[in-house]
């Protein structure tokens, strides 16, 4: 009997070691979504972003901060060529914060073209703290690619 017991004992532990390895305790790398941005170090995101564009972020200052920031956002294509007929739109917003009685917050700005596919101009944040970013590319009603991404104002 007491045999019995460790044979069921050391069954269930092989079964529990095989379960964890089977749910990511593996070497594989996690999946990640292609249109999310790495990390952000300081203001500036590399990634590729949706139907092949590369879209690349920075602000000045760098780390952005509360009040006026100037930004640009360089696009090209998967073979490196310049993006040079599109609208970008850079999105900041911040989810309300109910108890601290603060509501959501957004703000947007247009860049224009200036060459070779980077687009410039000014974007305003109402106070430090953690943003969302969403930058979009789009051609007349089509949308080209867009990036996920978020930067700390100080």
């Amino acid at each position: 009997m007491r045999r019995g017991r460790r044979l069921v004992g050391c069954a269930g532990l092989f079964g529990l070691s095989l379960l964890a390895a089977g749910c990511g305790g593996g070497d594989a790398p996690p999946s990640r979504d292609p249109q999310q941005a790495s990390t952000p170090t300081a203001g500036e995101s590399r990634a590729p972003a949706g139907q092949g564009l590369a879209i690349d972020f920075r602000s000045e200052p760098d780390p952005p901060e509360s009040g006026d920031n100037a930004l640009e956002v360089a696009v090209k294509r998967a073979d490196g060529s310049p993006v040079t007929d599109a609208t970008v739109t850079v999105t900041f917003s911040m989810p309300a914060m109910p108890s601290m009685n603060m509501p959501a917050m957004r703000s947007a700005a247009t860049l224009a073209h200036e060459a070779s596919g980077r687009y410039r101009g000014t974007g305003q944040l109402s106070m430090d703290g953690t943003w969302n970013v969403l930058v979009t590319v789009t051609k007349g009603p089509d949308e080209l690619g867009r990036k996920s991404l978020s930067v700390v104002a100080k």
